[in-house]
Parts: C-alpha cells; sequence; structure tokens
C-alpha cells in the first residue's frame, strides 16, 4: 500500500437553482458541535473506470435538482438584543465538493476482509475530515469522494448532520445511485425540504452566544482524531441467527407474561450489550447505558413523509447494573430497550422540541456518548441497492465522524434479513468478544 493520491477536486452545482432558505429545528441545531455523517460503498470495479467520473459528476448534479441544501451553505443571523444567533441552511448552490482518488495497492479484500477495520485507511476515504457541522458557514455541506483502488470503488460521502439525518442521507444516496443508473432524470421520491416545527415554537429559533463555546468562533483544522486504544470491528447476523435471537429474547420474557414484541435489532443489540459487558470486566454493580437513536417521523400526528429531508430522531437511554444486564437474561434486556422505546410518543417528543427552544442544549462527542454505548443508523436503510450503473456494493464503511468508544453503527447485510454491525471499542474489549463463544455462536464469521 503506498497511500491514497488525489487526482482532482472539483466543485458540483446543481444543474439547475432556485434560492430558498430553510430553519432549522432543535432536531436539527442540537447537532451543530459534532462531526458530519461518514458513510460510503465498496464496489467492484469495472473496466474503465475512469470514464465513470464525469459520469458520476453531471448524476450528482441533476440530484442536487432535487436536493438543494445539499449544495448550499449553513448561515447566520445575529440578534444582538439577546446576544443569540439563529441558524439557516442559504439554498444558494454554492456547490459541493467531488475528490477523485486513487488508493495505490489497496484491494478490496485489504478494505472489507481484514478482522479490524483498517481506520488508517478507510477514514482517509472520506473528504472533510475534522469540520464540525457549525463549519458549514464556509464549508461544503456535503462532500463526495470517489476513491479507485486496485479490483474496487470506494464512494465516500460527508453530509453535514445538521442537514440530514440517517434517513435523508441514504435518500440521497439511493436518489443518486438512481440517477446515475438510469435513462431519465427522475427520483422515485422526491424529498420535502420543508421543516416541521410545533405551532407553540416562536421562530427563528435563537441560540445563546454562550451555548455555542469557544470552538464555534476558533480556527479550521484539518485531522483525523484516531484514539489509539480503540479499533473497529463488524460483526455480521444471518437472517437465519437474527431470527435465532429474536426468538430466544421472545421466549424468555413469555415467561412474565406479557404481550411485549422484541423486534429484531433489540435482540441483537440486547445480545450485543451482553457481550461487551462481558468483554469490559465490569463490577457487577456498575451502571452501563444503553443510547438508541429513535425514528420520530411515524410517531407524530399526522406522520412526518418518510421522504422527510431533515434530522428527526430522538435519543433514548436505557441504563442498567452491569450485573443485571448478565443475570436477567437476553430478553429481559430487549424488553428494556422495548420498553424506552415505547415511551417515546408525539407528546414526548413534543415536549423535546418545545423544552429545547426554551434551554438549548448543543450535544459535543463527550456528552453524546456520556459513557455509554451509542447506536445509530439502521438496518432498515438501502445500502445494498445502491446500482450507479456497474452493480450493487459489495460492503460498506463508516467514517472517523462522531467515532468515540461505545460507538455502534448498524447496517442491513447483504443477505435480506441479516444485520450488519459497525463496533468501535477499546482493543482488548474487541478481543474478549471474539473469544466469546455465547455472543460468536451467532455470528457470522466472514465481514
Amino acid at each position: 500500500m503506498e497511500g491514497i493520491r488525489i487526482i482532482s477536486s472539483n466543485t458540483v452545482k446543481a444543474a439547475s437553482h432556485n434560492t430558498r432558505a430553510i430553519e432549522l429545528t432543535p432536531w436539527d441545531l442540537q447537532l451543530l458541535l459534532v462531526d458530519p455523517i461518514q458513510k460510503g460503498l465498496l464496489f467492484h470495479k469495472p473496466k474503465n473506470f475512469s470514464q465513470n467520473i464525469q459520469h458520476l459528476k453531471a448524476s450528482l448534479s441533476r440530484t442536487l435538482d432535487f436536493f438543494p441544501p445539499l449544495a448550499g451553505r449553513l448561515a447566520t443571523i445575529e440578534h444582538d438584543e439577546d446576544n443569540a444567533l439563529s441558524f439557516f441552511i442559504n439554498c444558494n448552490n454554492a456547490g459541493v465538493l467531488f475528490v477523485h482518488a486513487k488508493a495505490d495497492g489497496v484491494t478490496l479484500s485489504d478494505v472489507k476482509d481484514s478482522l479490524y477495520v483498517p481506520q488508517d485507511l478507510v477514514n482517509h476515504f472520506f473528504p472533510l475530515n475534522g469540520v464540525k457541522n457549525f463549519q458549514g458557514t464556509s464549508k461544503p455541506l456535503l462532500a463526495v469522494q470517489v476513491t479507485e483502488l486496485a479490483d474496487g470503488i470506494f464512494i465516500g460521502c460527508t453530509i453535514n448532520h445538521t442537514v440530514v439525518d440517517g434517513t435523508s442521507f441514504w435518500h440521497f444516496f439511493n436518489s443518486w445511485s438512481e440517477i446515475s443508473r438510469g435513462s431519465s432524470d427522475h427520483v422515485s421520491k422526491s424529498p420535502v425540504l420543508q421543516r416541521w416545527f410545533p405551532d407553540e415554537i416562536n421562530r427563528p429559533i435563537r441560540i445563546p452566544f454562550s451555548k455555542l463555546e469557544d470552538q464555534v468562533f476558533g480556527k479550521f483544522i484539518d485531522n483525523i482524531p484516531t484514539p489509539n486504544n480503540l479499533k473497529e470491528r463488524v460483526f455480521c447476523f444471518s437472517k437465519e441467527k437474527v431470527a435465532q435471537l429474536k426468538a430466544k429474547a421472545s421466549a424468555e420474557i413469555e415467561i412474565e407474561n406479557t404481550n411485549t414484541k422484541i423486534s429484531s435489532l433489540q435482540a441483537v443489540l440486547a445480545h450485543l450489550w451482553r457481550s461487551i459487558i462481558r468483554g469490559s470486566k465490569y463490577s457487577s454493580d456498575e451502571e452501563t447505558s444503553y443510547r438508541l437513536l429513535i425514528g420520530a417521523r411515524p410517531r407524530m400526528k399526522p406522520p412526518l413523509p418518510q421522504q422527510y429531508f431533515g434530522n428527526a430522531v430522538q435519543a433514548g437511554t436505557v441504563t442498567m447494573k452491569a450485573g443485571e444486564v448478565l443475570e436477567r437474561g437476553l430478553g429481559f434486556v430487549a424488553w428494556e430497550m422495548n420498553k424506552m422505546v415505547a415511551l417515546h410518543t408525539e407528546e414526548k417528543l413534543r415536549s423535546f422540541l418545545e423544552c429545547w427552544v426554551q434551554e438549548p442544549k448543543l450535544l459535543t462527542e463527550d456528552n453524546m456518548a456520556a459513557n455509554a454505548l451509542v447506536t445509530s443508523s439502521s438496518p432498515r436503510f438501502n445500502v445494498y441497492g445502491n446500482d450507479f450503473g456497474w452493480g450493487r456494493p459489495v460492503g460498506v464503511r463508516s467514517g472517523a465522524g462522531n467515532k468515540s468508544h461505545g460507538k455502534i453503527t448498524v447496517f442491513a447485510g447483504v443477505e435480506e434479513g441479516s444485520i450488519d454491525i459497525e463496533v468501535c471499542l477499546l482493543a482488548e474489549t474487541l478481543e474478549a468478544m471474539g473469544n466469546d463463544s455465547e455472543f460468536m455462536d451467532v455470528v457470522t464469521l466472514t465481514v
């Protein structure tokens, strides 16, 4: 491996342009101080791929016609009377960063088949490393890097997290691949760009200068934080093993005479949590927390459309003593997750939004994890349907953004119904999990 070479770097703009301003909601604004979303896909390399670079730029330009916020920038309004700022998206077509790179000597197998994710390599498949979301006032809200490998292609996207959540991220990615492989400029489900606000919220939402911290006014530093003692590994659960875990969890809670239905993901995450505790040497009375991101779109009345383009997720946390997680069993842990998710009613979600406006609380890398395991993304997102015209992807990886101890990223697996879990933990914990027969008995060994 000889490293990554930048072949070209360009600005891609929407083919057509209509200026508009889009206000940001508390769901969006709370993410100003953290990192963008970074996700990317691995593909087999078609012949004469360099000829496809111009096609990818052209199809991206046409896709931006449907997603004008991504070609814009964040903008602010100062409110001197109360020392506050308001943020919004200025859809000014300033453009998207498009980078074409080559990773000499790197193969698909180097990325996909390593026991641990080669972070130093994969992290550099993504542009705008080190940029925080608030820097979208001057930095692109979307940056794409297409990296040629010896036998493959990696398409990595960095998208400002105040502009999109995971649902919207993959909506854009799916639409781009659809336009790239199609003969007409068509997006099957056009995004709903207008943000939703409860009637009770006064707008524009103002954030006191004191809440934005000194780093907002600091200088941009282009680096990739890579903790020396953290590693990443992908654990794959086949459709059959997922069903097996769900059945086991459901059978255990039936003993307690409950009609609660455990989801497949809750069963898998409960299984994961129990193994992490076994591998981390917690004392039995030590409290541990698991934080889940809960989709808000279907929970509102009326529901927000699935193609609502923005953030619509709420975090919820389950806290239990380590001994209880292990002793009470898989079903009990999954049930606790299920109950916590069920508590996030429309009333609770509205209350969060209204309270946030009165007392804005911005997430940071430190408080976002808060010594908890944190799961992001969803197995429901369409990852392996992204065909740009040369076949479906063979793998998915995430970048360095928002990576810290306990970050757990969920993806749909290649096989329908399977689940892949990318886990970032201390090296010794991951090693212990790999040697945990109870955990690994339901893990597919290939990554």
